[in-house]
């Protein structure tokens, strides 16, 4: 696993390309040793899968905050996605900013996503499926979400946006006064 940091600190980018032979492809997903950089001490205590349909869709912008704020490791399983995560920390030099990855399942790339950073995604490619990797189980009471649309963010999303759940539409924009999370 190779990896490369970003200028977001704690947002990095992990690439296991595949081991190919006649019969096809293997690639390493998780290994707790070697993700040991970016996970340190804490645990996997989730697993999700998403499957989008439509191209343009964007699910996002999400966060836990504390207690329950998690380091969330994206993979692209199956089409392609504009993969986006947001620094929401407080006192972060990179406050408000955002780092945005294509993946792929031939890119091999994985989006780590620290504590205290949003993230979302834009479909590019149909029935597009991503598998989350989370340190953190899931907590509605510690959710937050932002308006992927957020002048504040200008996130130039590379499709028209073509769907939003019924949740990610009633998302706020930050605040003129948003200072952010500590984690």
């Amino acid at each position: 696993m190779k990896y490369t940091n970003t200028f977001i600190d704690g947002v990095c980018v992990i690439e296991s390309g595949p081991y190919q032979d006649h019969r096809g492809s293997f690639t390493r997903l998780f290994c707790a040793s070697e993700l040991s950089a970016v996970v340190g001490s804490r645990h996997i205590a989730q697993i999700n899968k998403s499957r989008t349909k439509m191209v343009g869709a964007i699910r996002g912008l999400h966060c836990q905050r504390p207690p329950d704020a998690e380091v969330k490791l994206v993979t692209c399983l199956r089409g392609r996605v504009w993969d986006v995560a947001v620094d929401f920390r407080s006192g972060s030099k990179t406050f408000l900013k955002w780092h945005a990855e294509e993946l792929t399942p031939l890119n091999c790339r994985t989006l780590v996503i620290p504590e205290g950073c949003g993230h979302g995604f834009q479909v590019l490619e149909g029935n597009s499926e991503l598998l989350y990797l989370h340190t953190a189980f899931y907590n509605p009471e510690s959710e937050m979400g932002v308006q992927p649309t957020d002048p504040r963010l200008s996130i130039p999303w590379p499709l028209v946006i073509t769907d939003l759940s019924a949740r990610d539409k009633i998302h706020p924009l930050l605040p003129p006064d948003y200072s952010g999370i500590n984690v």
